[in-house]
């Protein structure tokens, strides 16, 4: 048989759209000289994965979703309690899962820990480290934890890793990262958009097909998304993203993408010398221990997911120095930060408007939960007045244009949790107490309509 001719075309390695010549800027993302020459063979031999399993016959017809037969699937326990809430209970069976995030953040050390932790055969394919280099990081991990079930490959052409899962038959496979795979059907480097693709589009119908659970380990490009084609996050079951400055200790795995558990879970890890070890009570940690009472600090209930945080927050009111004034937020959104400040100076009648605002959100978080509002605020005048603000006291409500203390969700749940780390009394809206049981709370909880009455209550 004659050998197919080969083909030349142009993908832009950001969208991952083909040319069949070179342009400036592609016509679909609208980035500029993104676009490298690959060549493309015709696929001539057999697939790279096939199943030894019957395949079942695939329907000819419509057939009524009253007829679909379905069985209930048993997720695996990852023996790691965050990373079950992100997933949505556990690793489910066929499932493809992606996670992203910065160098150094610690996605293969997380993997790892599942794979050593895991009692199922388990397959860990580096195709960037040696296996000595991941023994030694297994060893300073888990010293006393290694299950004999964890294999290490490390191998980068997909042909050979498939040729291995057919003889070892793991029940799940760890790819640390699909941008260095390499399949033989593209003529082109690792890490391009047509390997990217090529190689997940085998993952995906290895893992769908065998039914083992896979994780792929991506990286990311500086602007913060997953590198490789967009599409390469449709065809997953889940994107993970784990987030947090790699100089700082705690380190957060969110739910961007799920297709068996919600999106709005969250898992908080803590980075030591032997891992990550999570975080079951992220409240206690995020609320710094201090000696004495200091303005600037208060406490808000935030929500991420269907998980109550208590966080604090950090503010610093100063005259500004050199005409012009500054605005920083760190871990809060600077334009609502200008909102917030705009309000307090119009309808309570506070002069920000030549004063220095630093905003901080301790322990590193990203908050974007409007219920953080007045604590801001109750912050902000706090450090303007230098009037300290009891540690004792929380806050969780929304600040609206008007001055006004707006309701917010599952306050009840942020009340529980204030309860419980021993908070005394809470500030929310007037408009969330219409059906709230005061009776079963120990903690007193303040109603209130008008930011200016709040602010008047807290600093008479």
């Amino acid at each position: 048989m004659a050998k197919s001719k080969a083909r030349t075309v142009y993908v832009c390695q950001e969208c991952g759209v083909s040319s069949p010549k070179w342009q400036g800027r592609c016509p679909s993302c609208a980035a500029w000289n993104t676009y490298v020459e690959e060549v493309v063979q015709k696929e001539t031999q057999t697939p790279t994965w096939r199943s030894n399993q019957p395949r079942e016959k695939v329907a000819t017809r419509p057939v009524p979703l009253q007829e679909i037969e379905y069985q209930h699937e048993y997720r695996t326990n990852t023996q790691d309690a965050e990373l079950n809430r992100v997933l949505g209970g556990g690793i489910m069976p066929g499932s493809l899962v992606l996670i992203g995030g910065e160098p150094g953040i610690g996605k293969s050390t997380l993997m790892l820990q599942i794979a050593v932790s895991l009692s199922q055969k388990v397959l860990y394919v580096s195709g960037e480290e040696s296996n000595q280099q991941i023994k030694m990081r297994a060893e300073r991990l888990t010293a006393s934890n290694t299950k004999p079930s964890c294999y290490i490959l490390g191998e980068t052409s997909l042909a050979a890793i498939f040729k291995q899962i057919e003889q070892l038959q793991p029940n799940i496979v760890i790819i640390d990262s699909i941008q260095t795979l390499r399949s033989s059907h593209i003529e082109s480097v690792a890490g391009s958009v047509s390997q990217v693709r090529e190689c997940t589009g085998e993952l995906m119908k290895f893992a769908k097909e065998s039914n083992t659970p896979v994780f792929l380990i991506g990286h990311i490009t500086k602007e913060g998304s997953i590198a490789g084609p967009k599409v390469l996050e449709h065809m997953v079951d889940t994107v993970l993203q784990f987030e947090g400055d790699r100089h700082l200790s705690y380190r957060i795995l969110r739910t961007i993408k799920n297709r068996f558990g919600s999106t709005s879970e969250l898992g908080i890890y803590e980075m030591l010398d032997t891992g990550l070890r999570q975080v079951s009570n992220p409240s206690e940690i995020l609320i710094s221990q201090r000696e004495g009472e200091l303005s600037g600090i208060t406490i808000g209930a935030t929500m991420e997911g269907n998980r109550p945080l208590l966080i604090e927050i950090q503010s610093l009111v100063s005259s500004a120095a050199y005409g012009t004034p500054q605005r920083s937020a760190t871990g809060y959104d600077a334009r609502r930060l200008n909102m917030l400040l705009a309000v307090l100076e119009k309808r309570v009648g506070y002069r920000l408007g030549t004063q220095d605002v630093f905003l901080n959100m301790a322990g590193g978080l990203k908050v974007e939960d409007p219920a953080i509002d007045l604590a801001v605020c109750a912050s902000l005048v706090s450090s303007f007045l230098d009037v300290p603000i009891s540690s004792r006291i929380c806050f969780a409500a929304e600040v609206g244009l008007g001055g006004e203390i707006r309701a917010v969700n599952r306050v009840e749940s942020r009340i529980s949790e204030a309860e419980k780390l021993g908070f005394e009394e809470i500030f929310i809206s007037k408009f969330n107490t219409k059906g709230l049981d005061r009776k079963k709370h120990k903690i007193q909880i303040h109603s209130m309509s008008k930011l200016e009455s709040m602010i008047d209550h807290l600093v008479k």
